[in-house]
């Protein structure tokens, strides 16, 4: 029989392993911090309790602990063994708390039982915890464990839930508590030094909470590296990560992936995209080459920090650039921070940087202007960037919506971000936050609000009220003021605030009060006029080529799990190096693509289909549905969309035309 030579396995009784292990149970620093919660602990002693009551012959599993012995020496006394904890670090640690309450809840009444307790959580002949956690947690883990020096241990999540487990045993249920603890069984998995820990690991259908993607990432990095290199990594490169990115770490890696990839990243079917694509990326590498590694992933959390807080940037007219594009949220983060980076080594010049900066906040706020979203075009922009500031400044062009599309939209749609629009309109100080939005005409005004010329509101006609509600939050009836002149305004008529208006600091608003009345056609041309300055001041710089904000790179095509009955067709068309193709959805266009790249570019289909393994073969090797290539070559057709899709973009990638496809999606492609 074959057997497996580095993974061994087998079921054993939970206490009894603990209290019998002689090495020391080490949770190595790439472990998230402990994390269950009192709900968590008392579902745990409520199963040890329905045990407890049960036949002597029923046994508890909870679930697989995955360990690897770690060599003699390493990080503990001389000649101590120590077992990594790959997984299992929640549940062990819950049982040591749970012990220790036990212990320290009976130790004066009864010393036979008490030393059994003992066994399981201390070191005998050290006096050490049989489990030591992440370093910057072994001090608040062993003062509960074992007792802090002036018997208040520092507050901890261990703490608390070493606390609830006292407060619900009473000394007379210790023995209840402990029988049902000794049946508790769980299968021991310790692996040699050739097995692959992390893919073990994903594996495992752990009881614990999933872990997040960066923290799937923190592992994938530091495992199977030694303790001492896992210490290295961990304290001169990883921490320092963490601290610059704070509870942005998770879109860090996310955004850093898409600057590295040039894709989106999506979420997958695991849940666990960005981890998946880092993965990919960055297959595992070895000590040296990961500190390299390590040294870039640290420079740009450092970057990302001062993208999170512009303040951080010493020259002003970027910093002040930084903090407009924030207006917009983090989703150009990708190629704004490698462009950050490249400035910084020299590549990319100043007043380069600094365009292209005005160039994205003309970008966003045309598009959110027309209600045109933004969520998908940033991997688009990096893979532009690429070839250097010409190409990226006409791929941004493309995107921003024309002038006349702008006009329209400032003059009957709600202004987005008016506090930026305005300042800026305004060239107000960005620093300066005593001002607030005011609406000129009310957006719900009294019945005997007047706009100057003589009528009240409650004289309008339906139709007249409606007309002024529509434009409430248009450009034209917006505008910026000192919150004492605006507490000083609120609702009141027309001629109140012009007066006032008058005494505004803002040019921007001072020029009100020159209007004699305010009603519809007033506003109406304020719009205009003010969307002339709007589009001077956030252009459309570069080439004039077609506004297409509704074609999309097929390399940023979405895979679809499939369609209802009827709904069908995915594509309106498809662009493919400039010829207009009508192919309905992703299965019509993998038939094409490949048939058309075969008689063009052949050696790039091969290329392909070797690395991958299809999907075109010698041989109808199975029964399905096929298409032929030639006599001797064939295209499996039988794959899912998601499988086609990625083929589609990989044979395109391969024959160097991705960023001359694109495709346009139907109404329903767009809602699916």
């Amino acid at each position: 029989m074959i057997t497996a030579t580095n993974i061994r396995a087998h079921a054993v009784n939970t206490v009894a392993w603990l209290a019998s292990a002689q090495a020391t149970i080490v949770v190595p620093v790439y472990q998230r911090q402990y994390r269950w919660d009192i709900g968590g602990c008392e579902q745990l002693l409520s199963d040890i309790r329905a045990v407890a009551d049960r036949d002597d012959d029923q046994m508890h599993f909870i679930g697989s602990i995955l360990s690897a012995s770690d060599s003699a020496g390493r990080g503990s006394a001389e000649n101590t063994e120590e077992w990594v904890l790959i997984d299992g670090q929640q549940r062990i640690t819950t049982l040591m708390l749970l012990v220790a309450a036990l212990f320290h809840t009976i130790r004066d009444e009864d010393a036979k039982l008490a030393t059994e307790l003992e066994r399981v959580l201390i070191h005998h002949a050290t006096g050490d915890t049989k489990l030591r956690p992440h370093r910057e947690w072994a001090g608040p883990f062993r003062d509960v464990v074992v007792g802090a020096p002036d018997g208040a241990p520092a507050p901890s999540r261990f703490a608390d839930n070493y606390a609830f487990f006292r407060s619900q045993i009473a000394a007379d249920d210790v023995a209840r508590v402990w029988r049902g603890l000794q049946r508790l069984e769980h299968v021991a998995i310790s692996l040699g030094t050739g097995a692959n820990a992390q893919q073990i690991f994903e594996s495992l259908n752990s009881t614990g909470e999933p872990l997040r993607d960066h923290e799937l990432i923190h592992n994938y990095v530091l495992m199977g590296l030694s303790h001492a290199e896992q210490l290295v990594i961990e304290d001169d490169y990883w921490a320092a990560i963490e601290r610059s990115t704070g509870e942005h770490i998770a879109s860090f890696w996310a955004h850093y992936l898409v600057m590295v990839g040039g894709r989106e990243v999506a979420a997958t079917a695991s849940g666990r995209g960005v981890y998946d694509v880092f993965r990919a990326l960055f297959p595992r590498l070895d000590p040296a080459a990961l500190r390299t590694q390590a040294e870039q992933w640290r420079s740009f959390a450092q970057l990302y920090a001062t993208l999170l807080d512009p303040m951080g940037e010493p020259d002003a007219d970027i910093r002040v650039r930084l903090h407009y594009l924030n207006t917009f949220g983090r989703g150009m983060y990708p190629l704004v921070m490698s462009l950050y980076a490249r400035h910084r080594s020299g590549e990319v010049r100043r007043d380069d940087l600094l365009d292209v900066l005005d160039d994205l906040q003309s970008l966003l706020l045309r598009r959110d202007v027309v209600g045109v979203g933004s969520e998908h075009l940033v991997a688009r922009l990096v893979r532009a960037s690429r070839d250097g500031i010409d190409s990226l400044v006409a791929a941004i062009s493309r995107l921003i919506p024309s002038d006349d599309r702008v006009r329209v939209a400032l003059k009957h749609s709600p202004l987005p971000h008016p506090e930026y629009v305005l300042s800026r309109l305004a060239d107000n100080d960005p620093a300066q936050d005593d001002l607030v939005v005011d609406h000129v005409f009310p957006p719900a005004p009294s019945d005997d609000w007047t706009g100057g010329d003589g009528r009240r509101w409650k004289d309008y006609s339906e139709d007249e009220q409606n007309s002024h509600r529509a434009l409430a939050a248009t450009l034209g009836n917006l505008t910026l003021l000192e919150e004492a002149l605006a507490a000083q305004v609120f609702d009141a008529d027309f001629p109140v605030k012009r007066n006032l208006y008058g005494k505004s600091s803002i040019t921007l608003t001072r020029q009100l009060e020159s209007i004699e009345t305010w009603g519809t056609g007033a506003i109406s041309a304020r719009s205009a006029g003010l969307a002339q300055q709007l589009m001077t001041l956030w252009r459309r710089r570069g080439p004039l080529v077609i506004d297409d904000d509704g074609l999309t790179p097929i390399l940023d095509a979405i895979p679809r799990r499939g369609w209802p009955r009827g709904w069908e067709r995915e594509f309106s068309y498809v662009e493919y190096v400039g010829e207009h193709w009508e192919v309905p959805d992703i299965k019509y266009l993998f038939n094409r693509i490949f048939k058309r790249l075969w008689a063009d570019r052949r050696d790039a289909v091969i290329a392909y289909c070797s690395r991958r393994g299809g999907p075109v073969y010698n041989d109808r090797a199975w029964n399905g549905d096929w298409d032929s290539l030639d006599a001797d070559h064939h295209l499996y057709m039988g794959w899912d969309s998601r499988y086609m899709m990625a083929a589609v973009q990989g044979v395109l990638a391969e024959a160097g035309l991705a960023p001359e496809v694109f495709v346009k999606y139907s109404y329903i492609g767009q809602i699916m």
